[in-house]
């Protein structure tokens, strides 16, 4: 029954409320102007895949599959991408939080230096007027993680990936470090490696924070239009629009 009631909400909400005030449109308009209606069934169509789970996920799932999780570290410093803050949030210990997929890469970055003893670099200023500045966050929480001082670095100026990768290079060769560990969402992944690549810098690649889980499988909720699930395909859009760009520049 839980799973019947999710359905059946999935069609009340945005996009799949759109969805079905097209329908009715298309078919009204389908012995008046078969032309529009077909535009209009052709687009509603698109909204309809773009916004379920089976569609997003296997756009995002090719993108995490490009790396796999390495048996071993060889490193001398762990580079964490951010990924987004907000600014003013009440905190345990302060103000102003790390978005999900910044806070994931994050506690991946604790746990191997936990397992490694590597430094952790992380990269990401502030993005827009009222978003937290990402870096000076992480630095505080990785404090309260119990990581000492002395093994944090950061760079807090970067608003794209680019900067991110060009940022980071500098601060490594000022302090002597030629083997960086970069760990990033595996969505996220393919296009920072390339972006390191283009800025010099030869990394070990470590993904974390999957949107998709490895194995594909079928049900009801699948094909159920959500908001998640097109938010999830932009995500996905924007990485393969992301690697074309840094390709073609």
């Amino acid at each position: 029954m839980i799973y019947i009631i999710k359905f059946l909400y999935s069609w009340l909400l945005p996009p799949g409320l759109f969805i079905l005030l097209f329908l009715p449109a298309v078919i009204w308009l389908w012995r008046r102007q078969r032309r529009i209606a077909t535009v209009l069934l052709a687009l509603t169509t698109l909204l309809y895949l773009t916004s379920t789970g089976l569609f997003s996920e296997a756009l995002v799932r090719g993108l995490e599959r490009q790396y796999e999780q390495p048996a071993a570290v060889h490193g001398d410093v762990l580079v964490v991408l951010g990924a987004g803050a907000t600014q003013g949030t009440p905190d345990i210990d302060g103000k102003g939080n790390l978005l999900g997929s910044a806070a994931n890469r994050l506690l991946t970055a604790v746990r191997l230096h936990r397992a490694t003893g590597l430094p952790i670099l992380f990269s990401g200023g502030q993005v827009f007027p009222d978003s937290g500045n990402e870096a000076d966050i992480a630095h505080r929480q990785l404090l309260a993680l119990g990581v000492p001082e002395q093994d944090i670095l950061i760079e807090n100026t970067s608003l794209n990936t680019e900067q991110n990768a060009e940022n980071t290079a500098v601060i490594l060769q000022q302090n002597h470090l030629q083997q960086p560990v970069l760990i990033t969402s595996g969505f996220h992944l393919p296009r920072a490696v390339l972006q390191f690549e283009k800025a010099g810098i030869h990394v070990q690649p470590i993904p974390t924070d999957y949107m998709a889980s490895s194995s594909v499988q079928f049900y009801w909720g699948k094909i159920a239009p959500s908001s998640a699930a097109m938010s999830l395909t932009g995500l996905a859009l924007k990485e393969y629009l992301g690697i074309l760009a840094a390709r073609l520049h």
